[in-house]
Formats: structure tokens, sequence, C-alpha cells
């Protein structure tokens, strides 16, 4: 006998979406920290875009400047996010970004079990000011964390690339940028690469996005 269950539409997964950025004083440099909002405002109006009856996506955006790392906007459902705008000042307090990002991981009340792994996009052109070493290690060898999917972008030469290295699902994941204007390109990588989980069968089984030219970075 059919029951009322049967004609209940699954609602899609969630697809977390973590976005973690620099807004030390070394962004405000040479246009870095204009373009970051920029790219910002495109990448969510772009992920507005996408469609799926499988997943939902859901973004969560930290920063790390002056003393402190902050949850800048709370995990929402990508149609109901408002881009906001950062202004460039002080350290660069990346280990309390982890821990922060970690925290939000291991809520299973605001990631619940069901959903897709999340993805973890780290953007910076310093080195850490803080302890980043513990919390990163926690971040991505322990607990619920451990399976997120890592991408991370070095803008710059001051950036601390092996510390990156480290950080990422796999070596093709860390880019490196040499100015701004690489940085909206970065987040178009991003897009595809979310873009991709969003219409595979398979979500969870994350496979490199293909760059057009016009995206190329120097890897």
């Amino acid at each position: 006998m059919e029951t009322l269950n049967d004609f209940l539409i699954q609602k899609p997964r969630p697809l977390p979406v973590i976005v973690a950025i620099d807004r030390s004083g070394s962004m405000g440099a040479n246009g870095k920290i204009e373009a970051l909002n920029l790219a910002l405002k495109d990448f969510i109006n772009s992920m507005k875009d996408e469609d799926s009856n499988k997943a939902e996506i859901q973004l969560a955006i930290f920063s790390f400047g002056d003393e402190s790392a902050t949850y800048d906007i709370p995990l929402t459902p990508i149609s109901q996010v408002s881009t906001q705008t950062f202004n460039a000042h002080g350290r660069t307090p990346m280990g309390e970004a982890f821990r922060l990002i970690k925290s939000l991981i291991e809520d299973k009340a605001q990631i619940p079990s069901r959903s897709y792994k999340p993805t973890i996009v780290i953007l910076t052109d310093g080195i850490p000011t803080d302890d980043y070493d513990t919390p990163m290690n926690n971040l991505i060898n322990e607990g619920r964390s451990s399976k997120a999917f890592r991408i991370a972008m070095a803008i710059g030469d001051d950036a601390d690339h092996n510390m990156l290295s480290k950080f990422v699902s796999s070596p093709e994941y860390l880019i490196i940028g040499e100015n701004a204007r690489d940085i909206r390109k970065f987040f178009r990588f991003v897009t595809m690469s979310v873009s991709q989980r969003m219409k595979s069968q398979t979500p969870d089984i994350v496979q490199i996005p293909q760059k057009s030219d016009d995206d190329t970075l120097d890897l």
C-alpha cells in the first residue's frame, strides 16, 4: 500500500561552500581588496544561477584581519545571500579562521549528516601571524572536516606557499596568483568546481575543472 512518503518530493541535499578570505593590511595594496570584493560579488551571483534538484548550495564566509577572524556570513542558502564589502587592516590571524571553520563543520545543527562534503576555499597574500599549525592539522585530519574538499589561492611571493600546499586536498588545488586580476580568475575556477559538483551524479567525488584559456592562471 502506498503511503504519503511515496508522494513527497525529496529535498535537495545541502552542499556547503565555506570561503575564508584575507583582509589583512597587505591586501589593501595594488587593488587586491577591491578585486576581492568584486570577485566575491560575481561568485555569489554566479552561484545563484546554478540550479539542481540534487543539491542546494549553502554559503558561509569567514574573514581574517586586524587581530581576529570573524564569521561574516553564516551558512545560508545561496539564494538568500547578500554581498558584503571588506576592508583591509592589520595582521593575518589565519589559525583562528581554521578553528572557526572546524567548529562550523563539526556542528551537525548547521551542517547535517545528509549534507554533501563541504568545499573550503582559502585566499591569502601573506603568512599567518598566529599559531596556525595545530588548528590547520585538526581541520584537515580530524573529524568530519577531514572529508572536506579544500582549495586555496596564494597571491604573490609573500604568501606562505608551503603552508597552503599542505592545506589543499590535491596539489592542483593550490592556485598561484600574481596580482589583483588573478583573484577574479580564481573565483571563476571555484565557480566551475562547485558547478561541476552540482551537475555530477556523484557530487562527493570531486574532479579538477577544465579551465578555459581566458581563465588560465600561472600555476
